[in-house]
């Protein structure tokens, strides 16, 4: 399995396991759902590191599509470089940090869109591999 392949893979996992944070914070303090939220949705208040665990991973489903495309485009054409493997691990290690700074709230330095525009440039890179060895 290709580096990229595999932090495809790992980044799968991440995705899968992201919304038991919210999940877990919305249980804590209200409870599981009663039969009338399932029709109504929960409209209750919240803690806000609550709503920041499902915001990252909203943010995370929102980004992955481009990558896992990338990745599997990547594959499928027969690019794996040394920059694509990078890029991809790159990839998951940040959004990684971008979930525990998001949910943490940690508020400095931009921290967060720091972390989500160099995540973003990681799939720019796989993107300009990929073009440049069977575009141009």
């Amino acid at each position: 399995m290709s580096a990229e392949l595999l932090y495809l893979f790992l980044t799968s996992i991440l995705l899968a396991l992201m919304w038991i944070p919210h999940i877990i914070g919305q249980v804590i303090n209200y409870g599981p759902l009663r039969p009338e939220e399932y029709v109504a949705l929960r409209d209750e208040p919240t803690h806000l590191w609550v709503k920041r665990a499902n915001r990252a991973h909203v943010n995370l489903v929102e980004q992955f599509g481009a990558f896992a495309g990338l990745v599997v485009v990547a594959h499928l054409v027969g690019v794996s470089t040394e920059l694509t493997a990078g890029a991809a691990a790159a990839f998951f290690w940040l959004r990684i940090i971008h979930a525990i700074v998001m949910i943490a709230g940690f508020k400095l330095f931009m921290a967060r869109t720091l972390i989500f525009t160099a995540a973003w440039i990681a799939l720019l890179v796989i993107a300009w591999e990929i073009a440049a060895a069977k575009l141009f």
